[in-house]
This record gives C-alpha cells, structure tokens and sequence, in this order.
C-alpha cells in the first residue's frame, strides 16, 4: 500500500510518501518538506505563535494535497517536541483539523524514542546486539538501548538543537557561557544515563537525525550522494577537534561547510555540544549514522499492524 506520513517536527515539516508491505522495506517514493521552524516560533508563555500556527496549517492543507496526488491510501500524522510542550497545542491541532481536516497525534517523546530504535533496530538487524540510538531533534533529544525490537529504556529530553539555539545561542557566547551551556547539557544527560549503563556497554551505537547527519559530514562521512548503504561514522575525537572552530565561524563560514544548509547554521554549536556529551557520557569513541529515523519507525509499526491483522 501507498502511505503518507506527516511529521511535524521542531524545524520542518516533512511528508515523505512510501510504498510499504510487509516483509519489505518501505522504499520512498516522494518528499515534501517545508522549514517550518515551530521551536523558534514559540511565545514569551511557551505558545505556538499565530505565525507558527499559520505556516503549520498551510503546510499541512498542501501536504494533504500532495498525499492525495501522489495516491496515498492512508495519512499518519504526528507532531513530535515543539507541538507537544506548547501550551497551546491542543487549540493549535484543533485549529488545523478544523481547516484541513487532518487530526495530527501528539507523540509522546518516550514514544518518539521508541519507533525511532525499532527504525535503527531493522536497518542494523539483530547483529547490532545491544544497540544504543541517539536522535538529535529541533526540539528535544531521544535516547534509547536494548537488545529487542523494543527497547529497554527510552526517553526523552529538551535539548534540541533549535531549543538551544533559541534560548542560548541568540548572541555568540563568550568562553564562561559557552562553559555553562555545557554543564547543564552533560547535568540533564547524565541524570539518567544510568538507565542505559547499567545492562552494560552497547555493542553498537547509533545516530539518527539531520543534526548527526550534518556533523558527520563536516567531520569526514561520505556525502548523501554516495547513498544510504555507505556506513558514515560520527568519530568523538574529529568532533571535539571541530567543536572550537565552529564557535568562532560566522553563520556564512557555517553555511560553507559540507552537510550544513544555511536554515539550520545556528544550530550546528548546540547539536554538537550535544552530541559530544552523549558520547563523553556514554563513553562511546564514535556513533554510526543510521539513515532510518522516527518516520520509518511510524512506517514500520503500521505496516506491521497490517500484517497482524491479515493473519488469518
């Protein structure tokens, strides 16, 4: 069947429309995205802004359409960080289902880091044994380990990059608060870090998310045009050996560098100081980039309640 899936994430808006069956990998077969920026259009009260809530309803009526065109025989829609701790999401999705009439479901970050491991999970297989997956989002950061299709521990926390750039990153800090930014960073990890350590050390961890992507590829990683099958490694060494130079480059210099799209610049020192604390913490020399994420988890948890319901 054709499904579309409609991901209202922190930074964009993605419809990434997939041939899916069970017992094959969802092959895509079209994507509309739209930078809708919801982490940075969120009020002094923490409200999606009436601009947000504008650009994220005409998003949604064009996705519909597109999802329509392209044939989609269903629509999952599902909005991740940014949406969930507005305090006004429940008048923003009404607002939108009511313009559009396309409900969008509030994930819940424990469930967002959940598919996004069952999506790592299928593309490792089970010879990852137990994995480790970490996803770097506009608006939060998912954590999750196990050795199953389900993992053992998942959460969530509010450390995406757009999250940070908005409240820390507005004016470039000096050598004190970029010290300070980075102690509360390795603070909220490490709180519960001990969830995941204490089952042992993973036999392999993994990154997902444009975020990892981008450092990867500053770092040395293969470029997306050389496919998803080539491995891409995020080594911890390369990354702090970037980290000081990324805090002097001016948005244009960022902009200039392989992977980085001039719409996220501002994120790039906040999703690596990130970054680098995951690994510091968890004591993990490198993390392999997984090109599946939270959408093909969608995917593959729908297709595999289809294929329960077929069974005679």
């Amino acid at each position: 069947m054709r499904l579309g899936v409609l991901d209202i994430g922190s930074n964009t808006g993605h419809l990434l429309v997939v041939d899916a069956h069970d017992g094959a990998a969802p092959l895509p077969a079209f994507s509309y995205k739209e930078p809708l920026r919801l982490a940075e259009h969120l009020d002094v009260n923490g409200d999606v802004s009436p601009t947000g809530v504008d650009a994220l309803t005409t998003f949604t009526a064009q996705a519909l359409l597109v999802a329509e065109e392209k044939g989609c025989e269903e629509m999952l829609s599902f909005a991740t960080s940014a949406v969930r701790d507005a305090g006004n999401a429940e008048a923003v999705l009404a607002h939108v289902q009511q313009q559009t009439g396309v409900a969008i479901a509030v994930l819940p970050g424990e469930d967002e880091a959940r598919l996004t491991f069952l999506a790592v999970r299928r593309w490792f297989g089970w010879s990852a044994g137990r994995l480790a997956v970490f996803d770097i989002g506009g608006g939060s950061l998912e954590i999750a380990a196990g050795t199953d299709e389900r993992p053992d521990v998942a959460w969530s926390l509010p450390l995406g990059a757009a999250r940070l750039a908005r409240a820390e990153f507005e004016a470039r800090p000096d050598e004190e608060h970029l010290r300070q930014i980075r102690r509360r960073i390795r603070a909220d990890i490490a709180r519960d870090a001990g969830h995941l350590l204490r089952a042992g050390p993973p036999h392999r961890a993994a990154a997902t998310s444009k975020t990892f992507r981008s450092l990867a590829r500053i770092c040395g990683a293969p470029p997306s045009g050389d496919g998803p099958l080539v491995p891409r490694l995020l080594p911890l060494d390369e990354l702090r050996r970037w980290i000081p130079k990324l805090v002097a480059m001016t948005p244009e210099e960022l902009s200039a560098l392989p992977g980085v799209s001039p719409s996220r610049t501002h994120q790039i020192v906040p999703g690596a100081l990130v970054a680098e604390a995951c690994m510091d913490i968890f004591d993990l020399a490198e993390l392999e980039v997984c090109p599946w994420a939270l959408r093909e988890g969608v995917i593959l948890e729908r297709i595999d309640k289809l294929g329960i319901a077929h069974v005679p």
